[in-house]
Formats: structure tokens, sequence, C-alpha cells
């Protein structure tokens, strides 16, 4: 039998739902994006992941360029692999590549067994978010790479709410 006060219950990570996934991305929306903007979220990024001792690579693209790379203590050449991987899904999709997945899930499938792109190019697992400008749509993205998929996502999201004051 559980005993609150002798034994704490083990909660686990809820996972967000779809509608929880695609407010955050309303909200997470910038008024312009600049170079000098990714150079600071990705600073941003950097500094919390070395607070946390997080082993993430993090990239932030625009347009097609790369404007920010990092990789922290603990990376891997394969955290390179697989932000590309999930930045493709959002660059296809619009959305961030957790917010695919789940919709695939949501429809009683997956991904990979639905999208029909293949699995070594595309990865709808969490970590990649849209950068969204105000009256110009998706631009850009930001990707954490190297924790589990739903933390890579919500760590993403700490950093976008840091940085846009949200």
């Amino acid at each position: 039998m559980h005993h609150p006060q002798i034994t704490p219950r083990f909660a686990p990570e809820i996972t967000p739902s779809v509608e929880e996934l695609e407010e955050q991305e309303r909200r997470l929306v910038f008024d312009r994006f600049t170079h000098d903007d990714a150079w600071a979220l990705g600073s941003l990024l950097v500094e919390l992941a070395r607070e946390r001792r997080a082993p993430v690579a993090v990239d932030i693209h625009r347009g097609g360029q790369q404007l920010f790379h990092a990789a922290l203590p603990g990376s891997t050449p394969d955290n390179d692999a697989w932000i590309s991987r999930k930045r493709r899904v959002v660059e296809r999709y619009g959305a961030s590549s957790y917010l695919v997945g789940a919709r695939f899930r949501a429809k009683g499938t997956t991904f990979e067994e639905s999208s029909r792109l293949d699995p070594d190019t595309y990865a709808a697992h969490g970590g990649c978010f849209p950068v969204r400008v105000e009256d110009a749509g998706v631009i850009g993205t930001v990707t954490v790479s190297g924790l589990p998929q739903l933390q890579d996502h919500r760590f993403v999201v700490e950093a976008l709410e840091r940085f846009l004051g949200k």
C-alpha cells in the first residue's frame, strides 16, 4: 500500500497535448530575428546547458544559413545528425519537431509509419522549434539535441520563453 508520508510516489513527466504544443507556437513568436538575436538566443541556450551540465549540441538556422552552433561536453557528432533530421521536419511542416510527431501519435500512428519520408533524413523527435516572425511566418529553426526528446523540446521552449520575456 502507498503511504504518501513515507514513500513519495514517482510522478512521470506529463506528455503535453497537441493543443498545448500548438499554444506554445502561437505564443513564442518574434517581432524580428537578426544575426545578433541568433547569437544571443544561442548563447542563452549554451549558458543554461552549462549550468545543467547538459551534454547537448545547439543549432540556430535562418533562411538556410547556420547562424549559431555549439557542441557542449558530452555531445557527439550523432547530435549534429539528429539536429539536421529534426530541422528538416520543422522546415517541411512549419511546426516543432515534437508537435509533428505528436500529431501523428494523436492519429494512432507514427511519423515513421505514415509520413512517407526517409527516417535517415527526417526525424519528428523533440528538440527543434520554428523561429516564427510576426507577419512573416517560419523563417528559421532553433534546435537542441542530446537529451530525451521531451527534455530537448522543453529546453528550447524554456529558452524561448526567457528570451522573448513570455
